[in-house]
């Protein structure tokens, strides 16, 4: 079943402000048809519930990326643990003087593969693209056990996935000279990602949880009946057909483009020849493993209309029990869990930069 802002339950409903109550059905259920006239409009309505109540859920018309400019990559290798860290990191001209934003990946593949995707004819889908274009300095990293980094002999951790990641904060704080950093994390990256900004809030700018998952996600409750297999294997193999269902759970297939579907699980299964079942078990067994109060920074939380493991009725208490006065909450309508490589991806790049531009 879909959720969208009809499905907060009787009890979200009576602790709402009226105005919310209004606001979700109209922007998430009304609205899209046409937003692309009216945008400005709601926008500047929206403003003013921001400032009443914390609080957006944005429908946005797409924006055009900036004009072709040259991206360059370089490659970071950072030691943790015994561990070689790969971090890839991509931006225009040069890296000094700009904005340093992390890209933490999800349970599925590594840092590259998912952020910087490259489509043939198709540029706007590579996150990493799209930011350095828009002026940031962008990073994304593979944890142990995804990726070029390394492989354990046996299960990795989300905890270990935190060190990492912490380690490579403070690699590219000093690389960069910089104080803080943002950090945008998808999926399982919300667990460990999450875990960093509870521990390090001092090393972080803005936060972004993008697509994540919650006690009761209809995801992880799949996952938890395999508990005993991820327990068995601390590797699984995973072939390159195998990659593509995951843009159509739960998101209908208007919202895809085969294209992109082919070029994902073309590189997934290129760059994961083995797949760790850490982050898998620890989803199925540790939830939660965040904690909203702990977590003193800006946020985002931002997830597709038709996302497998993020919703509204899941994730508004988290929401709520942020303590920064500046956060957010957006639903990208044609979207799923795969959101940023989806029909709803230009959206979701407008409402990143937005947010990371902030004062």
């Amino acid at each position: 079943m879909t959720r969208t802002s009809q499905s907060l339950t009787r009890a979200e409903r009576a602790r709402s402000r009226p105005d919310l109550q209004v606001l979700l059905p109209a922007l998430v259920g009304g609205i899209a048809a046409g937003y692309l006239a009216s945008h400005r409009l709601v926008r500047h309505a929206l403003e003013a519930t921001i400032a009443l109540m914390g609080l957006a859920i944005v429908v946005l018309a797409s924006g055009t990326p900036s004009a072709a400019q040259e991206v360059i990559g370089a490659e970071h290798w950072v030691e943790q643990a015994g561990n070689k860290i790969y971090v890839w990191e991509k931006y225009v001209e040069s890296p000094t003087a700009k904005k340093v934003v992390i890209l933490a990946h999800g349970s599925a593949t590594a840092g590259k593969e998912s952020f910087d995707l490259q489509v043939p004819g198709k540029p706007s889908y590579s996150l990493m693209d799209v930011l350095a274009r828009e002026g940031f300095d962008v990073f994304a990293l593979d944890t142990r056990g995804f990726g070029r980094s390394t492989r354990p002999e046996g299960h990795m951790t989300t905890w270990e996935a935190s060190e990492d990641l912490n380690a490579a904060v403070d690699y590219i704080l000093k690389l960069r000279g910089v104080e803080r950093v943002s950090l945008l994390a998808w999926s399982w990256g919300t667990q460990y990602g999450g875990m960093f900004v509870m521990s390090h809030p001092n090393k972080v700018e803005r936060y972004i949880s993008y697509a994540q998952m919650h006690l009761d996600s209809p995801d992880l409750s799949r996952r938890r009946a395999r508990v005993e297999a991820f327990r068995k294997h601390p590797y699984i193999s995973i072939p390159e057909a195998s990659w593509k269902p995951r843009f159509t759970s739960m998101a209908p297939t208007e919202v895809n483009d085969p294209a992109v579907v082919d070029a994902y699980a073309r590189a997934a299964a290129q760059i994961e020849f083995m797949s760790p079942t850490g982050p898998q078990l620890d989803m199925a067994t540790l939830m939660p493993m965040v904690n909203a109060r702990l977590m003193p920074v800006p946020t985002m939380v931002i997830h597709g209309q038709y996302d497998d493991v993020a919703d509204l009725d899941g994730l508004l208490p988290f929401f709520r029990q942020l303590p920064h006065p500046n956060k957010r909450y957006i639903v990208v309508p044609d979207a799923g869990h795969m959101m940023h490589l989806q029909k709803g991806h230009r959206l979701f790049q407008r409402e990143v930069v937005g947010f990371l531009r902030t004062p």
